[in-house]
């Protein structure tokens, strides 16, 4: 795998994204780690389970943050 055109040298270690709904009641607070992904850019990546507060409903959230540019020209 070549590597990527960049990386971000001040990126933090991971993120913390709160999850809300419209009234702005916390379902989840998540915790996004670096990631090289497999097309060759790099990032950050998340995949958890959260549960609605309310109904108690369960809902798989995948999120991913890829740096703009880094990946390798091919």
């Amino acid at each position: 795998m070549p590597e990527p055109l960049k990386r971000d040298p001040k990126a933090p270690k991971f993120l913390e994204i709160t999850i809300k709904d419209s009234d702005g009641k916390v379902w989840s607070s998540v915790f996004a780690h670096p990631k090289d992904f497999s097309s060759g850019s790099v990032g950050y990546y998340v995949s958890e389970k959260i549960t609605n507060p309310e109904s108690a409903e369960r809902y798989q959230c995948g999120l991913s943050f890829t740096l703009i540019g880094s990946k390798p020209k091919m």
